[in-house]
């Protein structure tokens, strides 16, 4: 099967992820990073009515002159004010709705008052420091837009309106198993030739960060039958099989083989580095996504590749991170494959990669903040522009 471009196995990836199908209606407290199934309408103007941005005075702009002002309320925020009474002032609070009568407030900073008069130093400009009925939302806009993940931002906003509850695309379940006769878990002493399974806790990881529901079943020793048997313990209530290893071309590769026994491949491998041997297809009719099982590539390649599938197959419409160019604090041969370096930024944004770029230093992914990207066939030199992913953008 020919190697594709990352460009080509990302719009192969995105076309075939569908949105589940199902929705649900959850608390607005408890929507944190999931995806909104609906258009949200607001129920009322924000803010609900006129209202004061700062503490000082009410006043009307065309009673102002150089006399002192007579008091004549106190208003706080949460109270409904009476009729500002003509030639006077109303003490008023941040927040606190505007009286009858008054169409400007003058901040305390620029009066000079005491308990019954207030003397006004500037005269101020016709609805000055007056928060505006509807401003922010009017009553019967829609808000927020369906397929939006939803930040702390959007839950603030949806409550700001006094919505309690909305409905949400169904978590993604997605069920992961890890290949490899050399694994084993920690806290188990290492045999000849063992190494810790540390691609479980970043995988999964990743996966809740993402709000998936993980159906983790382990270990799978590297023959075909168990692969096999796994992937069909998989298959019975996932959405999504994630794989991590037994990917490449080796004798002891299993992976490909277990697929096309019971599905197809239809990718396999990606003009990438580190991360080429990297497997989409179906088993049983379930999105399949196979990992490389060397740490750094196991991470890379589900950032670039497995999160935007999450993210659109959660029903997001947005599933590009954000990146964005830096200087290049180093020199860097032109290769065949795209390249991903780990890279850290320094106080003026120029980005530093770490020594080695081996696709097993996982020390490289701690020390660093993000990922440069250089296409294939291009040298980049000191000072030049490159494009940098910070991994902030692909950790949600």
């Amino acid at each position: 099967m020919t190697v594709i471009s990352p460009l080509e196995a990302l719009d192969l990836l995105i076309s075939r992820a569908s949105p589940v199908a199902q929705i649900e209606r959850a608390e607005t407290e408890s929507a944190l990073g999931r995806i909104l199934a609906e258009e949200l309408l607001s129920p009322c103007d924000v803010p609900p009515c006129d209202n004061s941005a700062m503490d000082g005075f009410a006043i009307s702009v065309e009673g102002c002159g150089e006399e002192p002002l007579p008091i004549s309320q106190r208003i706080p925020a949460g109270i409904r004010p009476l009729p500002l009474a003509p030639g006077t002032a109303a003490r008023i609070f941040t927040g606190a709705p505007i009286p009858l009568g008054a169409d400007a407030v003058v901040m305390q900073e620029d009066c000079i008052f005491d308990e019954e008069k207030v003397k006004i130093g500037r005269k101020p400009k016709l609805r000055s420091n007056i928060r505006r009925r509807g401003e922010d939302i009017a009553k019967g806009s829609v808000f927020l837009h369906g397929g939006m993940k939803l930040r702390p931002q959007e839950l603030a906003l949806i409550s700001s309106v006094g919505i309690a509850s909305i409905r949400l695309y169904r978590k993604l379940r997605v069920a992961i198993f890890f290949t490899g006769n050399e694994i084993v878990m920690p806290g188990t002493p290492l045999g000849p030739g063992q190494i810790y399974n540390s691609n479980r806790f970043s995988l999964i990881g990743l996966l809740d960060a993402l709000h998936c529901e993980i159906h983790d079943l382990g270990i799978v020793p590297d023959d075909v039958e168990s692969t096999v048997s796994a992937l069909e313990e998989a298959c019975r209530n996932a959405d999504l099989v994630l794989t991590c290893g037994g990917v490449s071309v080796g004798e002891e590769d299993h992976v490909r083989v277990a697929v096309e026994k019971i599905g197809c491949i239809e990718m396999w491998g990606v003009a990438i580095k580190p991360g080429k041997p990297f497997a989409f297809g179906e088993v049983f009719g379930i999105p399949f996504i196979g990992l490389p099982g060397n740490p750094v590539s196991a991470f890379q390649m589900f950032c670039l590749f497995a999160r935007p599938f999450i993210l659109r197959s959660q029903g997001a419409l947005k599933w590009q991170p954000q990146a964005f160019m830096v200087k290049a604090d180093f020199d860097w041969e032109a290769g065949k494959r795209a390249e991903w370096l780990r890279a850290k930024l320094d106080g003026e944004s120029r980005a530093r990669i770490y020594s080695s770029q081996g696709s097993a230093m996982l020390t490289s992914l701690v020390w660093a903040d993000g990922l440069v990207e250089v296409p294939p066939g291009v040298c980049v030199q000191r000072g030049e522009m490159v494009r940098f992913t910070p991994f902030s953008e692909l950790f949600i």
